[in-house]
C-alpha cells in the first residue's frame, strides 16, 4: 500500500482527465442532429459515432490495467492521455461520417488506456475507510461534466459547429498533460505476464455481440451477408465470452481476468451494478434529446439547459455522499439512488408528449441529480474497498469493463429500440413520411409526425429504466462493509510523500 502524505494533488490532476472522457460523451450526445447534417449521415451511422468509441473503450482496459500494474499508472495515464487529445484533434477534422468513427476508436482507446490508471491510483493511495471521499470527487466529476459538457457542446455547436466539441479537448488535454506530470506519483510497479489468449478472445467476443445487436435492425435480424446472419453473430459471441471465462479458470500462467477477484462478494455485485448504470446512462439520453430538439424544437444550448438541475445536485451532493458512506452502509444510499434514477426516467417517459410544458421536465432533471449523487461513489469505493495493492490495476479494469460493457450495450440496444418503435409509431402509406424522414430531421419535425414520434421516444426511454431496476435490487445484497486491517505504514512511521514516491521510482 503506498499511501502518500498529499494525495489529493495527484487526484485532482487525475479528475481533468476524467472530466475531459465524461464531458466527450455529453458533448456528442448533443451534437448528433448536427453530425448527422453536416456529414450527411443517417441515425444508425451517427450511433455508431459514440458505439465505436464506446467498444474501444471496452475492449482493452481489462490488459490495461494490468499495463498501468507493470509499467506505473502515471506513465499509462499520460501516454493515454496523449492518444486522447491527438485523436480529438483528428475527430474535429473528419470529412465523413466513416472517418469519424475510426477517429473515434482511437480517441476510445486513449480513454481506456487512462481509465484504469485513476482508480488505481485512488485505491493505491487512500486508505479504504478514507476513500468514500476521494470517490465523492469522482461523483462530483461527473455531476459538473454533465453540466459543462451539454451546454458547452451546444454553444460550440450552435456558434462555431459540431467540429468544435473535439477542438475543446486539445487545451484540456495539454493542461491535463503537465499537470499530472507534476503531480502524480509515479507509484512501485509489479511484475505481470499478459494473457495474450484472454485478450483476444475477450475482445472478439464483445465485438461480435455488439455488432450483431448493433446492425440486428438493419439487416432486418436476418442474413448479412453468405451464411452470417445477425443472429449467428450473437450467439458465436457469447460463445467466444464464455470460452474467456473457461479459458481464465484453466489458465495456469497468469489470466487476464483474475477470477479470484469474484470471490469478494461486494465486488461481484458492485460490477454487476456499474453495468446496469453504464446501460442506463447511456441509452437514456438518445431518446430525450431526439425529443427536445426534433419534437420541441430546442437548439442544442436550449436542450443541454434542461439538464442543469441533474448536474447541480449531482455536482454539490456527490462529495457530501462520498463522507458518508466512509461511515454508513452503502447498500442503502445505492439501492435509492438506482430506484431514484428509474423513476426519474419513467417521469420523463410519462412527460414526453408534444404539448407537455417545457419546464416541466426540469423536475425529473433534479431527480436524476439525487440519484446521480447516490450512486457513483457508493458503488466505485463498494468495489474498491477489499482490493490488495497488487490487484488494484486489474480490479480497476474490471470494473470499468463492466461500466463500459454496459455502455456499449445500451448504445446498441436502445438504437435497436428506437428504430423499432419509431417504425411502429410513425404514420405508414403512400406520400406518408416514415422513419428514416424522421430520424435524420436535422429541425423540428412537421406536426402530423410529432405525436408518433413522442411516443416512440418515451416507449424507448422505458428500457433504461427498466434495467437500472436489476441495479438497485443488486445494491440490497451488498455485505455490510468490515473494518480492514495492515493499510497504511505501522504506527509511528511517517507516510511516504509524492516526491519520495517518484524518487524511489526512478
Amino acid at each position: 500500500m503506498e499511501i502518500v502524505a498529499r494525495p489529493w494533488p495527484a487526484l485532482w490532476s487525475l479528475v481533468i482527465g476524467f472530466f475531459m472522457i465524461l464531458i466527450d460523451t455529453t458533448i456528442v450526445s448533443v451534437a448528433n442532429p448536427r453530425i448527422m447534417e453536416g456529414l450527411n449521415a443517417d441515425i444508425n451511422s451517427v450511433i455508431w459515432v459514440t458505439s465505436a468509441y464506446l467498444l474501444a473503450y471496452a475492449v482493452p482496459l481489462l490488459i490495461t490495467g494490468r499495463l498501468g500494474d507493470r509499467f506505473g499508472p502515471k506513465r499509462l495515464y499520460l501516454s493515454g492521455l496523449v492518444v486522447f487529445t491527438l485523436a480529438s484533434l483528428w475527430c474535429g477534422l473528419s470529412p465523413s461520417v466513416e472517418m469519424l468513427i475510426v477517429a473515434r476508436v482511437f480517441q476510445g482507446f486513449g480513454a481506456a488506456l487512462m481509465t484504469p490508471q485513476t482508480m488505481a491510483v485512488i485505491t493505491r493511495t487512500f486508505p479504504p475507510d478514507r476513500r468514500g471521499a476521494a470517490m465523492g470527487i469522482w461523483g462530483a466529476t461527473a455531476g459538473v461534466a454533465t453540466l459543462v459538457g451539454p451546454i458547452l457542446g451546444g454553444l460550440l455547436v450552435d456558434g462555431l459547429g459540431w467540429e468544435w466539441i473535439f477542438f475543446i479537448n486539445l487545451p484540456v488535454g495539454v493542461a491535463g498533460f503537465f499537470l499530472a506530470l507534476r503531480y502524480v506519483p509515479a507509484l512501485k510497479t509489479h511484475p505481470h505476464r499478459f494473457d495474450i489468449p484472454g485478450v483476444l478472445l475477450s475482445a472478439v467476443g464483445l465485438f461480435l455481440v455488439v455488432f450483431g445487436i448493433q446492425e440486428g435492425e438493419t439487416y432486418d435480424w436476418g442474413t448479412i451477408a453468405g451464411p452470417i446472419t445477425v443472429w449467428g453473430l450473437i450467439l458465436t459471441g457469447v460463445a467466444v465470452l464464455a470460452a474467456f471465462v473457461v479459458w481464465q479458470k484453466v489458465n495456469k500462467g497468469e489470466p487476464l481476468l483474475p477470477l479470484s477477484l469474484f470471490k469478494d462478494r461486494n465486488f461481484s455485485l458492485a460490477n454487476v451494478g456499474i453495468t446496469t448504470v453504464g446501460f442506463t446512462v447511456t441509452a437514456f439520453n438518445l431518446p430525450l434529446i431526439f425529443y427536445f430538439q426534433l419534437v420541441r424544437g430546442l437548439t442544442p444550448t436550449e436542450s443541454a439547459l434542461m439538464m442543469v438541475p441533474m448536474a447541480l445536485i449531482s455536482g454539490g451532493l456527490a462529495p457530501v455522499v462520498g463522507k458518508i458512506i466512509d461511515r454508513v452502509n452503502p447498500k442503502f444510499i445505492t439501492a435509492t439512488g438506482l430506484l431514484l434514477m428509474s423513476a426519474a426516467l419513467c417521469w420523463n417517459a410519462v412527460l414526453m408528449q408534444p404539448d407537455t410544458p417545457i419546464l416541466l421536465f426540469l423536475l425529473p432533471s433534479a431527480v436524476l441529480g439525487f440519484a446521480n449523487a447516490g450512486i457513483w461513489a457508493p458503488l466505485s469505493t463498494t468495489a474498491t474497498r477489499n482490493l490488495p495493492p497488487r490487484l488494484a490495476g486489474a480490479g480497476s479494469g474490471v470494473y470499468n469493463t463492466t461500466r463500459q460493457i454496459g455502455a456499449v450495450l445500451g448504445s446498441a440496444a436502445i438504437a435497436v429500440l428506437i428504430q423499432a418503435r419509431l417504425a411502429a409509431e410513425l404514420p405508414a402509406g403512400p406520400g406518408a413520411p416514415g422513419e428514416a424522414e424522421a430520424a435524420q430531421s436535422a429541425g423540428m419535425l412537421p406536426e402530423a409526425l410529432q405525436a408518433g414520434f413522442s411516443t416512440a421516444m418515451a416507449q424507448s426511454i422505458l428500457l433504461p429504466a427498466a434495467v437500472i431496476l436489476l441495479g438497485a435490487a443488486v445494491a440490497l445484497f451488498f455485505a455490510k462493509p468490515q473494518p480492514l486491517q495492515g493499510w497504511g505504514p505501522p504506527a509511528g512511521q511517517p507516510v511516504a510523500t509524492a516526491g519520495a514516491d517518484r524518487a524511489q521510482a526512478t
